[in-house]
């Protein structure tokens, strides 16, 4: 079904995730993305999911499979959300473009305004405790055009009134290897990650 609204009437009018899902997958805002995507990539939500990882944009195999993070990347991040104790049940996954971009180029600017307000509704849908952005898109999407990894992560920044640490993506650490220094801050940070929701859940406790 194709969306005749724009993104933002639409997802505005979405209920739930999977109503916001729905959607998405008829969207044809980016008629680029439309035109060369296999299918739209919504992302990934447990019903009481506490953190989101929000990376770039889907790949070739997420494309394929419709599920973000299924390719090598996904199973980097599968392996080292285990390894830090954050229960992959209490994790959603989304992405700042929910369409692949030909070639797997970076998003453009004017794709991530458009795109917007689908991950902005999936935020407020979801309202996790904690939102961690993945790679320089994301940290741009979250943070501003200025954005800069090595200057934001390592501290807890807030977006729109929910704690937001910044990282780096899982494909810088597969292309630095397992030596590199993305692979080593990723780790570090997702620990982090499981720290400050431990933290949350125990405050929330009667």
């Amino acid at each position: 079904m194709t969306v005749l609204l724009e993104p933002a009437a639409a997802a505005a009018r979405a209920a739930s995730w999977a109503d916001l899902a729905g959607s998405l997958r008829g969207c044809v805002a980016c008629s680029e993305l439309a035109a060369t995507r296999t299918q739209v990539v919504p992302g990934v939500a447990a019903e009481r999911a506490d953190v989101l990882l929000v990376g770039e944009a889907p790949g070739a195999t997420e494309d394929e499979a419709g599920v973000p993070f299924v390719g090598r990347a996904g199973q980097l991040l599968d392996g080292l959300l285990a390894e830090v104790g954050l229960d992959r049940q209490r994790v959603a996954v989304s992405n700042v473009l929910k369409c692949r971009p030909p070639a797997n180029r970076k998003p453009r600017r004017a794709e991530m305004a458009r795109c917007r307000p689908w991950l902005e509704r999936q935020i407020a849908l979801l309202d996790p405790a904690l939102i961690v952005a993945l790679g320089g898109t994301a940290a741009e999407w979250f943070a501003g055009p200025s954005a800069r990894i090595g200057a934001l992560r390592g501290s807890v920044g807030r977006y729109d009134g929910r704690a937001l640490l910044v990282t780096y993506h899982p494909s810088a650490a597969i292309r630095f290897g397992p030596a590199g220094a993305p692979l080593a801050a990723l780790r570090e940070d997702l620990a982090e990650a499981a720290r400050l929701v431990t933290a949350v859940r125990e405050r929330a406790q009667p």
